[in-house]
């Protein structure tokens, strides 16, 4: 995902932004030119994105779940069998870092409230969650490291 992002950044984005500003230069007088001014903040925006990119990517750590040994507790990279108590619905979640999170493919970043509650949390074990309707009751079903 954020490789994607770097590779669209550097080969798309970048080379956008230095034509607009090129445009924008031909058309005289920078003092007063909108455009000039609106591409270089772009410009500006995305040069600090590729070095906030470059920096996550330099300092990230791959982390196998399958080679996880956690003793059955829920950790980072475990996925996580969960039922509502109040409503009786199952979800499976997976918790993963937060540049990682899409709750449609079930991946939940470590920092949200419910991977909060769930770390440290056994099979059987019951994890309350502060949602904005009040607190949710979750009861651990499984707890996978895949």
């Amino acid at each position: 995902m954020l490789r994607e992002e770097l590779q669209r950044l550097k080969s798309v984005e970048r080379p956008a932004v230095i034509t607009a500003i090129a445009e924008a230069r031909a058309q005289g007088d920078l003092s007063e030119n909108a455009e000039y001014e609106a591409a270089k903040e772009k410009q500006a925006f995305i040069e600090g994105r590729i070095q906030e990119v470059e920096g996550k990517l330099a300092a990230a750590q791959i982390i196998d779940p399958s080679l996880l040994d956690a003793d059955g507790k829920v950790v980072f990279g475990a996925t996580v069998d969960l039922e509502d108590l109040e409503s009786g619905s199952k979800v499976i979640y997976q918790i993963v870092g937060d540049d990682e999170a899409d709750l449609d493919s079930g991946k939940i970043s470590i920092s949200s409230p419910i991977a909060r509650a769930l770390i440290g949390k056994e099979e059987g074990d019951v994890a309350t969650v502060q949602a904005p309707s009040g607190p949710r009751e979750y009861e651990v079903l499984t707890v996978k490291y895949v």
